[in-house]
């Protein structure tokens, strides 16, 4: 069982998604938060496997929540606000996924399900916009970065990049899931990030993504 806990400063947006993971028989919601430091003490009491983090909240908001909380526990920030720097800055502090407040339940589910399995999870529309951001931008660093992996931790990274599972990957690489999250491990290790999506971003900084010329 997913064990979930929801931050948001509206009750009503925190009872939505309180209906929307109970109706999984694999997700149980086990608190409720309603600014930043709230957040840090329910997490320490009830210790969830997924944090639903809002961004914008009073006395301390879901940025300043997730660099606290995502050393301890995986973070998806959920927001009306798909502005850049909003997702740069999770991301920054840690956070695993992001989510804008009109995705769709199965989406939000699988989000939750994903950080649940070390996995990551942004919407379409906030990957789209934070791939423009980075691709193209430091090529030749980013280049430079990734020539300390290996040939296989490579194949690896790019199928990160193009937003596979490890599940996904294990099947595509003919090889085990356990083998997949040890590549995984090595690679954020080696090029010091702190997750999936900022291998993603360097997968695609670096061309590894780019169609054959």
């Amino acid at each position: 069982m997913i064990r979930v806990l929801v931050v948001d400063d509206e009750w009503m947006v925190r009872a939505m998604l309180r209906t929307i993971m109970e109706t999984a028989p694999d997700i149980t919601v086990v608190g409720e938060a309603a600014d930043g430091n709230e957040a840090v003490r329910q997490a320490a009491t009830h210790r969830p496997d997924v944090v639903l983090m809002d961004i914008r909240m009073p006395r301390a908001d879901g940025l300043t929540a997730t660099e606290r909380l995502a050393g301890s526990y995986r973070v998806v920030v959920l927001t009306t606000f798909d502005l850049d720097e909003y997702v740069r800055t999770a991301l920054q502090h840690g956070a695993v996924g992001f989510l804008l407040k009109d995705a769709s339940a199965e989406e939000m589910l699988s989000a939750v399900r994903s950080a649940a399995r070390g996995d990551a999870m942004l919407s379409p529309k906030v990957t789209r916009r934070l791939l423009r951001h980075f691709a193209g931008a430091g090529r030749s660093e980013a280049e430079e970065r990734i020539g300390v992996l290996t040939a296989k931790e490579r194949e690896v990274l790019v199928a990160v990049g193009g937003g596979l599972s490890n599940t996904d990957i294990a099947g595509a690489l003919h090889m085990s899931e356990a083998t997949v999250k040890t590549h995984v491990s090595r690679i954020l290790a080696k090029l010091s990030l702190s997750n999936r999506v900022q291998a993603a971003i360097i997968a695609h900084r670096a061309g590894l993504l780019d169609p054959p010329s």
